[in-house]
């Protein structure tokens, strides 16, 4: 193949004609840094759950600022990504990438100055903040490095299990930590993390060249409303589970979240120059990917509240056990990553993903319907559910960011997050409504009777049958749509 007349362009050896490298050894500092962002971002989602209690005695917290310090980031994190992954794709996705690190560092490194619980909190919004920043162009940029589907899938797939490492060993590394050390050792284990990500991001990944950038003003308006609406649609999941239905709050929250996603859809459509074009949504790669990852979000994170109650609740199992209980989960996610591309290089892209969501759903039903009787079974669901969400979550990315413009994908990687995101706290709400109908005021119990656990058991199948039957329609709409794109159409005319 014909070498890049212009090496500047090339992040490492072994690239293509145009710039981009062939294989993902040649692009090792590259991956390096963008599989660091991601373990970051893994970490600090699990890292500090299980320091709460020394965190309360220390900073004499209480239980809301306690759950503030965990859900502040979540919120923030969340409630960005789209507004951040649209200035990216604006202003430089390294440029935004390099900038979220040093916030990221910074952030961390400033819980040495903390003495009160809100000083706690605001850390985590600026962290969330960072991580905002960062997360969409973490596969974005992975996404761009490459010419071939096939290296895409090996480095998403690569990136995602260093991630999903971090998510699995960070309790445990953090209960070995506090140990011997102060809590504060957990956020500033970021720093040292934050450092080796920009240096593989600013030494192996070029800067976006002008032409690859979407040049307009930013929708400040859209920007504001797509945020307000993220963050609303996060937490009213959550003031339903700890409010409940019949508290006004968690409705105020949800209306006032769908009110802003009116507000946000007729601001694209009006407005000169919009956060999103919503014409992105019609392309059918971009639909059918989006539809799966919420899909996937909704059923998959309704399945982890639901075990990790029943394990400990239901059957009486202690915490660390409990966690251990759900180990296969993260084990299969790591263990199949390998495979992915094989499996999408033998099937395609397309049943890939339809295999993937097959298994996801036997899972689903596996647990509902049998979960109750054994272990075995709920491993059994935890591996097949892993299994096909692994599969399908790295194809679906695939499919988001290969049917957008090449200056809008970091946008793509933003609504590929944002979906699971959101999905994924709807589904808990479900869940955590129809348990708690169940139950009313069991959970807090210190035993239950086998009536209660009966209750809880009936209420679990109930609201897994109603996630799986909702992702079973994304999930054939998405089928649906793809089955119709197959359709050859007669050539354009030239």
């Amino acid at each position: 193949m014909e070498q890049q007349s212009n090496p500047s362009h090339a992040p490492a050896t072994g690239a293509s004609g145009s710039g981009r490298p062939q294989s993902l050894r040649a692009a090792w500092p590259a991956l390096t840094g963008l599989a660091a962002v991601f373990l970051i971002e893994m970490l600090d989602t699990s890292v500090l759950n299980v320091a709460l209690p020394t965190i309360a005695k220390d900073l004499s917290a209480s239980a809301s600022e306690l759950q503030w310090a965990s859900g502040a980031y979540a919120l923030v994190f969340g409630g960005l990504m789209l507004a951040f992954g649209t200035i990216a794709d604006r202003f430089g996705r390294r440029r935004m990438m390099l900038v979220g690190l040093a916030l990221f560092g910074l952030a961390s490194l400033s819980i040495l100055l903390v003495t009160h619980p809100l000083g706690l909190v605001a850390v985590r919004v600026a962290i969330g903040v960072a991580a905002a920043m960062t997360a969409p162009g973490s596969m974005a940029l992975s996404f761009r490095l490459f010419d071939d589907d096939a290296l895409r899938v090996r480095a998403t797939a690569l990136i995602s299990t260093v991630g999903l490492v971090g998510l699995a060993i960070g309790p445990t590394v953090g209960g070995l930590l506090l140990a011997v050390a102060p809590w504060q050792v957990l956020l500033l284990l970021n720093v040292p993390i934050a450092i080796l990500a920009f240096g593989g991001v600013r030494f192996g990944i070029r800067a976006d060249r002008p032409d690859e950038l979407h040049r307009v003003p930013v929708d400040i308006v859209g920007a504001l409303l797509g945020t307000a609406t993220i963050v609303l649609a996060l937490l009213a999941p959550t003031l339903f589970i700890d409010l409940g239905g019949h508290n006004p709050w968690p409705w105020v929250a949800a209306g006032a979240a769908v009110a802003g996603l009116i507000g946000f859809v007729l601001r694209q459509r009006l407005a000169a120059h919009p956060l999103i074009d919503l014409a992105l949504f019609r392309r059918p790669s971009v639909a059918t990917g989006l539809t799966y990852q919420a899909a996937l979000g909704l059923a998959t994170a309704g399945l982890g509240y639901t075990v990790t109650l029943q394990l400990q609740l239901a059957w009486g199992w202690p915490p660390a056990l409990a966690a251990l209980g759900t180990l296969p989960q993260v084990l299969t996610m790591i263990a199949i990553a390998p495979l992915v591309e094989r499996i999408v290089k033998k099937v395609g892209m397309d049943k890939a993903g339809l295999y993937g969501s097959s298994a996801v759903v036997a899972g689903l039903l596996v647990y509902a319907l049998l979960g109750r009787y054994s272990y075995a079974l709920i491993a059994l669901a935890l591996v097949l559910v892993a299994a096909g969400m692994r599969i399908t979550m790295i194809t679906a990315t695939i499919n988001v960011m290969r049917g957008l413009p090449p200056e809008r994908t970091s946008i793509g990687a933003a609504l590929n997050d944002t979906a699971q995101e959101v999905a994924a706290g709807i589904g808990i709400a479900v869940v955590g409504l129809v348990i708690a109908a169940s139950i009313a005021g069991a959970l807090t119990g210190a035993a239950w009777t086998p009536t209660e656990t009966a209750a809880f058991e009936n209420s679990v199948t109930l609201g897994v049958l109603i996630l799986t039957a909702v992702a079973v329609a994304l999930l054939a709409t998405a089928l649906i749509r793809t089955a119709r794109t197959r359709t050859p159409n007669p050539a354009p005319s030239k």
